[in-house]
């Protein structure tokens, strides 16, 4: 039996660099949203396409936004 081989999937695109977004604000809520699951976990870079730098940024804003009671730590 062979292995089948499938395509690779299309690698994702950082949607802050395509927005040249520079720093990633903790209080934007509405846009940090769409990076956390509706667990409240925050996504891997694999999953949200997220490039390093900004990867880093987000998971800091995400954190400080949850402190400042703007996101959620856990939905129930």
């Amino acid at each position: 039996m062979r292995k089948e081989r499938g395509r690779r999937p299309k690698k994702k695109v950082c949607g802050f660099c395509v927005d040249k977004v520079d720093r990633v604000d903790y209080k934007e809520a509405t846009r940090l949203r769409r990076y956390i699951t509706e667990r409240g976990k925050i996504l891997p870079r694999r999953i949200s396409g997220n490039c390093a730098k900004h990867q880093r940024q987000l998971t800091v804003a995400i954190k400080r936004s949850r402190v400042m009671a703007l996101l959620p730590f856990t939905i129930e």
